[in-house]
């Protein structure tokens, strides 16, 4: 199992890999960034810098925890080295070529864990030496500040490094989500891309605009679903009887509306209505100012949650103590 001070080697200097060498980092961990890009080193101090206090705040940083380190060559990843997280772009022959150059600096039992956001893990662990010690590890954005990572293992995965990886990420207070077998895009991002869909669809058919479909989820349904998720709204919507009393009232409509949702296609005129409408909205149009935001206030949520024993956050960011 690995040690919750054990080494932990991010492949990949990008927003993605940054964010996770800040999580690691802060848990306590001695942090290895391998990428040759020359910028790599200014973003991942950025990152850093920005990270940390958001980290601090959410009570996910140890004491006197050392910054992630840089290299360039893999020659100098650390003999230790427990667990792996890759943060590549989301292009499997690149995953694939690089990950099989990474493992022959590796000790036979750590673990790789990648953050593709939707790539199969057979594909990606078929070139591996040790295909059985790759397993998806998959954050939401930015991984220094959100919860949940999903897991998943590939055909040739060993059950114990699903073990291994779920207590790595438990031991740095995340959220870990089990997907039980493969799925393209995963979990989350399926989720997240129905939803998006459907705004997109809105949005090109001229029935709101941009900023007021973005409304509609942050005002609308944001706060109940940091507490209830999709199918206990509706459970609660059928009052003392539940959901089966929701699907005698509203089943029926339900599927109405299933039935007219859109299937858009991102197409020169649709992008065009969406970057417009993002340039137009005096909320959106600012990515910098917008992430900003994201992560002053996002942690204020997650400690709420946290603080009042919510069922979806009772468990974050509580520090495990122990090996894993």
């Amino acid at each position: 199992m690995v040690n919750a001070k054990a080494p932990v080697l991010i492949i990949g200097g990008g927003t993605i890999g940054c964010g996770w060498a800040a999580a690691f980092a802060a848990a306590g961990h001695p942090v290895q960034v391998y990428d040759p890009a020359p910028d790599t080193v200014p973003r991942l101090d950025l990152v850093w810098q920005k990270a940390l206090p958001v980290l601090e705040r959410l009570g996910s940083a140890r004491a006197d925890v050392a910054p992630p380190s840089h290299i360039a060559r893999l020659d100098d990843v650390a003999e230790a080295v427990a667990f792996v997280q890759e943060a590549l772009p989301e292009r499997l022959e690149l995953k694939r070529e690089v990950l099989v150059r990474v493992e022959r600096h590796l000790p036979a039992d750590a673990v790789i864990a990648s953050s593709t956001s939707g790539l199969s893990p057979s594909d990606i662990q078929d070139a591996l030496t040790h295909p059985e010690r790759l397993v998806i590890g998959h954050p939401c954005n930015p991984p220094y500040l959100m919860p949940v990572v999903e897991i998943c293992a590939g055909a040739k995965t060993d059950a114990l490094a699903m073990d291994i990886a779920d207590a790595v990420y438990s031991g740095i207070g995340k959220t870990v989500l089990r997907l039980k077998r493969e799925m393209p895009g995963h979990l989350v991002n399926r989720l997240q891309a129905a939803l998006w869909r459907e705004a997109v669809y809105l949005a090109a058919e001229g029935v709101a605009s941009v900023d007021d479909i973005e409304k509609a989820v942050t005002r609308g349904l944001a706060a109940r679903w940091c507490v209830t998720g999709p199918t206990a709204i509706f459970h609660l919507a059928g009052g003392d009887a539940g959901l089966a009393k929701f699907f005698d009232d509203l089943g029926p409509e339900v599927e109405k509306w299933w039935a007219s949702l859109g299937a858009p296609h991102l197409d020169a005129e649709t992008c065009a209505t969406l970057i417009a409408g993002v340039a137009q909205s005096p909320d959106l149009a600012n990515a910098e100012a917008l992430a900003s935001l994201r992560d002053a206030q996002v942690p204020d949520i997650l400690t709420l949650l946290s603080g009042t024993g919510s069922r979806s956050g009772s468990k974050h960011y509580k520090r495990e103590e122990e090996t894993c």
